[in-house]
């Protein structure tokens, strides 16, 4: 098969022939890529950002946005068959720990993480564990919906423990309706009755915020703080969910915080500079947010089958990856960027 695959860091990764996978073991699935998600943790591990975290032995094929058909299935495999559209939670988790059996597997200690720290779905095919496949209403097209895998799994996830804390009249700031972002709105307004107020730098961007339910949107142009001030009356928002993490926007972003908000973490690449003295002053908090949980991913798929949630898409054929990586890097990709087998 065909496989886009990372033979060193800081170099363009290479369109190569390898072995096609095969289940090993009876809880393995194979699935046949129907899309895979372009993301721009993609360009940081060629940049070799994630050498360390993940310790992958090179080469190796990346991509962990992905969706597709059931080609073939371990012996042991009951929930899905030859044939079914499923979408894959990132993680390959083991059922047996003890973070599994709370439910909470996105912190399995026996995790693997294809696309980041093995072979992942830039590729015709990907073999991956019954634990990861949800499958899909027959109304969803595994290329619509495939970059829900992570982006929009990550956004729900956010959106999610933001939305458990948040009562009608408070105030959510989303920063970024981009790739992550715009997910991130449509889950908020599916979850929440709380006010969202939408910050970016792109009038396009602001714009299709409005298109997709934010209550209210500033350009990000040097004034958001003090609008954010005004617009709350001068205590700040009760959330900032930053789809960023980069470029100014944690600075602006604590600054847009009320006493006892929280700030959930989603967009990376910056750095948080608060003194301890403010954070114990305000009691502000700070939540990091990876991947969602399986039942995450299942929950948003059912607003995905709603057409509450969607995803705005420009698809590439798996043999021009290097011109989506590069109209990511660029800026140039709308919504996000699939590559198709």
């Amino acid at each position: 098969m065909k496989a886009v695959r990372l033979v060193g860091y800081e170099q363009q990764p290479q369109l190569m022939d390898v072995p096609d996978p095969t289940p090993s073991s009876p809880l393995d699935v194979v699935i046949r890529i129907g899309g895979a998600g372009v993301c721009r943790t993609d360009l940081h591990i060629i940049e070799g950002q994630w050498e360390e975290k993940s310790g992958v032995a090179l080469p190796y094929t990346i991509g962990h946005e992905n969706a597709g058909w059931v080609e073939a299935v371990g012996s042991a495999v009951t929930n899905v068959k030859p044939g079914d559209p499923v979408i894959l939670h990132p993680l390959a988790t083991c059922g047996l720990c003890r973070a599994c059996r709370a439910g909470d597997d996105v912190h399995c200690v026996n995790s693997s993480f294809p696309g980041i720290d093995s072979d992942g779905g830039y590729a015709e095919y990907l073999r991956t564990t019954a634990r990861s496949v949800v499958r899909l209403d027959d109304s969803l097209e595994p290329a619509d919906v495939a970059a829900l895998a992570d982006a929009g799994l990550t956004a729900y996830h956010a959106v999610a423990k933001a939305a458990r804390v948040l009562r009608p009249g408070d105030t959510a700031v989303a920063i970024g309706a981009g790739g992550l972002g715009h997910i991130g709105i449509q889950v908020f307004k599916a979850l929440s009755p709380a006010r969202l107020v939408v910050v970016d730098r792109s009038p396009e961007a602001l714009e299709l915020a409005s298109e997709l339910g934010a209550d209210v949107t500033l350009r990000a142009d040097g004034t958001q703080v003090e609008a954010i001030q005004e617009l709350t009356q001068g205590n700040g928002a009760e959330a900032i969910l930053d789809f960023v993490g980069e470029g100014g926007a944690v600075e602006d972003g604590v600054q847009m915080l009320r006493r006892a908000g929280n700030y959930y973490v989603i967009g990376y690449g910056g750095e948080i500079r608060v003194p301890t003295i403010d954070v114990i002053s305000t009691e502000i908090n700070f939540i990091g947010n990876l991947v969602g949980s399986y039942n995450d991913l299942v929950e948003l798929m059912v607003l995905a089958a709603e057409d509450r949630v969607r995803l705005h898409t420009q698809r590439y054929a798996l043999s021009d990856f290097q011109k989506a990586l590069d109209d990511l890097d660029a800026g140039l990709v709308r919504g996000r960027a699939i590559l198709v087998p």
